[in-house]
């Protein structure tokens, strides 16, 4: 029984997933601890999976039609998976069953909950400020941020913020390319996002996998579920009012996010 409502659970996000490209992790993860009382170690590891696969996809034909940037892609993943394979070593000398590695990630995901509603809603009070063309002389400089440690570095805090949480990859990945890159169109910069996802939650999955902190048979659930919702959502999103449903979910994770530190 508890197998069909997993694969509901991952339907349920998938269609979300789809219809707003919201991160499925600011979803599942509340859904695991709240709603099947997982442990939040093993909801954060599975999750961390979650992504890789579905994003992967994703990443092959945004990748064919050329819309990555894979400078920006490298940059950002030289902070963030150094970032993610020390933050991994960090819990496994703590030990991630331990209450207070428990506390400490239930209390970051809570904070990542928050920042991820936030983001969420500036993306539509603000959505129709960034750019979705430009021109293919000005786009060399359009990629280049204002420096070269700010990618690193704020990749690096993306990074630990998802290992830790299984949080941040998505939404909070958006808007700080769209901070970083004011001038890249929008569609690059998800793609960017979307390409960066899929190694760092890879390297911080497997990491969580190789300390037990993940459930392969729940995986496989959510994934069975979650790829025909992400196929549905994505061929509704044309029709539904995209605006209306980010304020929802900006509602719902700041809910999800104050009960999380409130534990």
């Amino acid at each position: 029984m508890h197998e069909f409502a997993f694969i509901f659970a991952g339907f349920v996000v998938g269609l979300v997933v789809g219809l707003t490209g919201v991160g499925g992790g600011s979803l599942m993860t509340p859904i695991l601890i709240f709603v099947f009382g997982i442990k939040p170690h093993l909801a954060i590891g599975t999750d961390l999976l979650f992504p890789a696969f579905t994003k992967m996809g994703g990443t092959i034909s945004l990748a064919r039609s050329r819309l990555i940037d894979w400078r920006i892609v490298g940059q950002m993943a030289a902070g963030s998976i150094p970032a993610s394979l020390v933050t991994l070593y960090i819990l496994q000398r703590l030990g991630p069953a331990n209450q207070a590695t428990q506390t400490i990630m239930t209390t970051t995901l809570g904070l990542a909950l928050l920042l991820t509603a936030t983001a969420t809603l500036y993306k539509v009070l603000r959505g129709k400020a960034v750019p979705t063309r430009i021109a293919p002389e000005l786009l060399a400089g359009a990629t280049r941020a204002r420096h070269w440690s700010f990618p690193v570095l704020f990749g690096a805090v993306i990074g630990a913020l998802v290992t830790l949480t299984s949080v941040g990859a998505g939404a909070i990945g958006v808007i700080v390319l769209m901070l970083l890159y004011p001038a890249l169109p929008l569609p690059r910069i998800v793609s960017a996002d979307i390409a960066h996802a899929v190694p760092l939650t890879l390297v911080a999955g497997l990491g969580h996998a190789s300390i037990g902190s993940v459930d392969w048979p729940l995986l496989l659930s959510l994934l069975a579920g979650s790829l025909p919702g992400i196929w549905v959502g994505a061929h509704l999103m044309r029709k539904t009012s995209d605006r209306v449903i980010r304020s929802l979910l900006s509602l719902l994770l700041a809910y999800a996010g104050m009960k999380l530190i409130s534990i």
